[in-house]
């Protein structure tokens, strides 16, 4: 939805407006905490409808009334210190980052400006793998994607889900937690058909959604292996792509053809 500097463009804003209107069921399904989604879905116009924010692991519902405009439904944990057993000094550089729900994350040490959203604290080790956990983030501003997809293989981690991102970002959640894991309780709360489902994504971390929707389409900007698991592929972000794929639905599904 938004372009790597964070903008959002108005053909994509006007694309998820029409597509609202039609009666189409428009889900935010991000890595971003629900923190740093909220604020997306303002700009989207959208104050009703889901949020599957940090990767599946927090299910949240847009509500005006609510106290920050929005309630969450669930939470997925994890113990996160035997991860960060194995990750501690793996990396000369790196930060973490753990997850506190509407609340932004503790960290080991400061990240760059614009990284994290909400309250961020430094913390020492022990409280960082102190108690469950939504989400831990392992990040170095001087490594690569490839680094790090090199670093998880050696290191072997296990008992958790992880995704890299385009830089050296690495998002660990529980296992079996992923945008798919989300977007399929609020299909079946809906009771949505799976034939009528449609996901867009261009991260490492949108290859089990696409693969779980009937039309998963990647952006044109997505790595190879995340086209490889999509049935189709649109335009890059910056050629809003993904207004493309919003244009072309087929009619809202209602009354029999849900069926």
């Amino acid at each position: 939805l938004l372009h790597h500097d964070g903008t959002l463009s108005p053909v994509v804003a006007d694309a998820v407006t029409a597509a609202r209107a039609a009666g189409h069921e428009i889900v935010i399904a991000t890595g971003r905490s629900l923190v740093a989604a909220r604020p997306v879905a303002e700009s989207l116009g959208m104050t009703e409808g889901y949020v599957v924010a940090s990767n599946g692991a927090v299910l949240a519902e847009l509500d005006p009334a609510a106290p920050d405009g929005a309630r969450v439904l669930r939470t997925h944990t994890f113990d996160p210190a035997p991860a960060l057993a194995v990750l501690r000094d793996s990396w000369p550089d790196a930060r973490v980052a753990v997850e506190e729900v509407g609340l932004g994350f503790k960290v080991s040490a400061e990240f760059d400006p614009g990284e994290l959203d909400g309250t961020v604290r430094v913390v020492d080790w022990a409280e960082l793998a102190a108690g469950p956990a939504t989400r831990v983030t392992f990040r170095s501003p001087s490594g690569t994607a490839q680094d790090f997809l090199d670093l998880v293989e050696r290191v072997g981690l296990t008992g958790v889900n992880y995704a890299v991102g385009f830089t050296a970002w690495l998002d660990i959640a529980g296992e079996g937690v992923s945008k798919a894991s989300g977007l399929e309780r609020v299909r079946r709360w809906e009771r949505i058909p799976r034939r009528r489902t449609v996901a867009v994504g261009d991260q490492r971390n949108d290859c089990e959604m696409l693969a779980w929707a009937a039309c998963g389409v990647a952006m044109g900007n997505a790595p190879d292996e995340v086209k490889a698991v999509a049935k189709l592929v649109t335009g890059h972000v910056l050629a809003d792509g993904v207004a493309d794929v919003l244009r072309a639905l087929p009619p809202a599904c209602s009354g029999s053809c849900c069926a």
